[in-house]
């Protein structure tokens, strides 16, 4: 089989991502490069392929403007970044829900039964596998998934030369409350997981400093 990649390329996309703290604002993506990174996030893998995200770019100027009492971490790519994105997580993804539904019908093309042993095995991975018995925890599994999401787009825009960072430096409760307030999500249905900001970095690149793969990796 021919390798799309090299070990040696992805080693150089690895080592070109960077938390980029400055941003050039006059440089900006590329439309196809855009929807090849947001490809990258539609396209990653979810538990049991329920998609649990939506992704949000944040356009207005005024919606800029409103969250940076309440964003201190984003401060830099709001002065910059040519995309900043919210990631979102679904908070009412359970085997019997409207999501649930929807995703089996309009996605998979199959009749939707709750008592269905696709949708009773769902039921039990979520309940006594997982134990997501709270809607925090439900949340929380969901954030996780978007995580996967996220680390996807930033290594996609690595690989075409643009520049990333990904974002918690923010008020989870007020930027959720920002959304609902003005009606950009439903707040019984979707929670912010995390932000991240795309475009071109005005800062050199400092090398990586890990541990080595001996201190992190082990074979039992």
């Amino acid at each position: 089989m021919t390798q799309i990649v090299t070990p040696e390329q992805i080693n150089a996309i690895l080592n070109r991502r960077f938390a980029t703290k400055k941003y050039n604002p006059d440089k900006h993506i590329p439309n196809q490069d855009w929807e090849a990174i947001l490809a990258a996030g539609r396209l990653s893998p979810s538990s049991n392929g329920y998609e649990p995200w939506q992704f949000l770019l944040i356009k207005s100027p005024q919606i800029k403007a409103d969250i940076r009492s309440f964003a201190p971490g984003a401060i830099n790519s709001l002065n910059g970044a040519d995309k900043l994105l919210i990631i979102l997580a679904r908070k009412d993804l359970t085997y019997d829900s409207a999501y649930a539904k929807e995703w089996v019908e309009q996605v998979q093309g199959l009749t939707y039964d709750p008592n269905s042993p696709q949708s009773q095995g769902f039921k039990a991975f979520q309940s006594q596998l997982l134990k997501l018995t709270t809607p925090e925890r439900l949340f929380s599994w969901t954030c996780r998934q978007c995580y996967i999401a996220l680390a996807n787009m930033t290594m996609t825009a690595a690989a075409l030369d643009i520049d990333s960072c990904p974002i918690e430096g923010f008020n989870y409760e007020k930027m959720n409350q920002y959304l609902a307030e003005h009606q950009l999500i439903d707040p019984q249905a979707w929670g912010v997981a995390v932000m991240c900001s795309f475009g071109y970095r005005d800062q050199a690149v400092t090398p990586k400093k890990r541990w080595p793969l001996s201190k992190i990796y082990r074979e039992i």
